[in-house]
């Protein structure tokens, strides 16, 4: 089997997570998934619908998604090597 490559896996999770959070941020200044942007401020520490909340809570989905996959990918990583040995 295949190993993964970690930090690829981290850097396309921080991508996707910060286009989610820009696109949250989009549609609830126009007014669409209120209830998700609710949940979001309270879920995440720097979101908002302001400017500065929403690139916040870009860098904070990145981070958090970049760190989980990363530790995935290596947990992952390493069950694969010891099935080969």
């Amino acid at each position: 089997m295949k190993t993964l490559d970690a930090r690829a896996l981290g850097y396309a999770g921080a991508i996707i997570g910060a286009a989610g959070m820009l696109l949250l941020g989009i549609l609830g200044n126009l007014g669409f998934y209120t209830g998700a942007v609710a949940q979001m401020e309270e879920w995440h520490a720097f979101f908002s619908l302001s400017i500065g909340g929403i690139i916040g809570g870009m860098i904070e989905a990145a981070v958090i998604s970049f760190v989980a996959l990363f530790i995935f990918a290596l947990v992952y990583n390493m069950f694969v090597t010891k099935k080969e040995n």
